[in-house]
């Protein structure tokens, strides 16, 4: 907080802080409370709410625990939204990494323009777009196969795979930005002295670069598990 009444001000930190309180209370706490208040209450035709079917109970979360698909649906979620995080972590980091240490700053304008680019299609277009490549009779499999890679084309839409394909093309992002702030911050010396003092590659990694980078991990993984485990859209 000195930091930034330091660098901005006593007014612009306010308007700051206000706007940061007000995004978190409207767009976060009070919609989580209402999902929260609301868990308690029967699903009813809107003809029947307020009326005598319209209380409180508990009889949601015990039909949650009560029935094993329920319950089956819900492990399964965490375990896919882990999944998906993860690989958005491991396509993200080394992207992050070459953008904030490696690329030139003249580049840089360009990377993301490209990067952003994908962001101000719509979900649904972008959906529909990876239904058709991940096809049967798709691009992707008729790369794979002219290439040799593959003998029979792949039915990458059955089962989890193609959902977690688009999560990971939907979320990818919601890594990099944290990842990239995060090391960018990273003082480019200590990674020369690490070099100097005789450190692989991937020990400055993981003694140097991953350990300054905790926060936008953190953040970047909470993001994206976030979003992939609530996500409906793209799995449809």
């Amino acid at each position: 907080m000195k930091d930034l009444l330091n660098r901005y001000g006593l007014l612009l930190t306010t308007i700051f802080a206000v706007l940061t309180g007000f995004w978190i209370l409207v767009l976060v706490v009070l919609p989580n409370i209402y999902l929260f208040e609301h868990s308690f209450k029967p699903y009813l035709p809107v003809a029947e709410l307020g009326g005598p079917k319209d209380v409180y109970s508990l009889d949601n979360y015990m039909t949650f625990f009560r029935s094993p698909i329920h319950i089956s649906v819900f492990f399964w979620t965490v375990i896919y939204s882990a999944f998906v995080t993860f690989i958005c972590f491991l396509i993200a980091y080394p992207l992050a990494y070459y953008l904030s240490k490696v690329s030139a700053r003249a580049l840089l304008p360009t990377i993301f323009l490209l990067l952003f680019i994908p962001l101000w299609v719509s979900e649904v277009l972008r959906s529909f777009a990876w239904f058709i490549i991940l096809a049967l009779k798709g691009p992707l499999n008729a790369s794979l196969l002219g290439l040799g890679i593959i003998e029979d084309p792949v039915r990458w839409i059955t089962g989890f795979r193609g959902v977690i394909i688009g999560l990971v093309y939907t979320y990818v992002m919601f890594m990099l930005f944290p990842l990239y702030n995060a090391i960018q911050s990273l003082d480019t010396n200590q990674i020369e002295a690490a070099e100097d003092l005789g450190a692989s590659r991937w020990r400055i990694h993981w003694r140097v670069i991953i350990p300054h980078s905790k926060p936008g991990i953190a953040s970047g993984c909470v993001m994206v598990f976030m979003l992939a485990a609530g996500s409906i859209l793209v799995p449809t």
